[in-house]
């Protein structure tokens, strides 16, 4: 007989990734305002030098701001997420020693584009978010996020018609880049797209206190360039999981 899952003794860890503008902290703003009557919340943002992304939050006043913390990263969004997460790591871990215990702890990467993927050292389940401003054709460029996340998350739907977006269709092409994997259209002013995000967040939690939700790692970044700061020929490189990534401290 093989072993039952055994419950976690912590918070679910869940990442938020996706490219600049797509509407990560007002997604995690809408989940705030949804879920923090029912769990125990806690928010970690990503950014490269400011606390914009936790200030906005606090701002919004969906969690006590003592619950909403920032990690500067210094350095390209994803080497904090992915390559060495150890000050996110931390991060959590000191708010569930000030806070605890937790319900869900949501990490925000910081923008980055469609190669960004959370390492499952650090998250427990991840979202990708895309937005159909950033035009319809993108869920077919693919990537590991958009293939491979727990979610993919097509916001912004409301503004589908004025961007010229088939919504419908965009939904539909990011279900089959995904073999099927759930997709939600969201737009925070419509309460039954809330309701599917919120649903899902319910149902991951759900399987991992009782231990059947088991962490995937959407596989490694692509190779990706990144300009030379004295204006030499830019440079294509990949980076390992744990090893130091070979731009660390120069943003993106």
């Amino acid at each position: 007989m093989p072993d039952k899952p055994t419950a976690p003794a912590r918070a679910m860890r869940l990442g938020v990734a996706g490219p600049v503008g797509t509407g990560k902290s007002s997604l995690i703003a809408t989940l705030c305002r949804a879920l923090s009557g029912e769990l125990r919340l806690g928010v970690i943002t990503n950014d490269i030098y400011t606390d914009e992304d936790a200030r906005f939050l606090k701002s919004a006043g969906v969690l006590d701001p003592e619950r909403i913390r920032p990690v500067e990263t210094g350095a390209c969004p994803h080497t904090a997420i992915r390559d060495d997460v150890t000050a996110n790591l931390l991060a959590v871990e000191d708010m569930e020693a000030d806070f605890g215990p937790l319900d869900l702890v949501v990490i925000e990467s910081g923008g980055d584009n469609l190669t960004a993927t959370f390492s499952p050292a650090l998250v427990d389940a991840q979202l990708f978010v895309l937005d159909v401003a950033g035009g319809g054709d993108v869920v077919r460029k693919g990537g590991p996020g958009i293939a491979r996340a727990d979610l993919l998350v097509i916001n912004k739907t409301d503004l589908g018609e004025h961007v010229g977006v088939d919504v419908e269709r965009m939904t539909r092409e990011g279900r089959e880049a995904r073999g099927g994997s759930p997709v939600i259209a969201l737009s925070r002013h419509d309460e039954a797209s809330v309701r599917s995000l919120t649903g899902w967040v319910r149902d991951t939690l759900a399987r991992y206190r009782t231990g059947e939700h088991t962490p995937v790692d959407p596989g490694p970044m692509a190779p990706h360039f990144h300009p030379d700061p004295h204006g030499e020929e830019a440079h294509p490189h990949n980076h390992a999981h744990g090893q130091e990534p070979e731009h660390a401290g120069q943003p993106t």
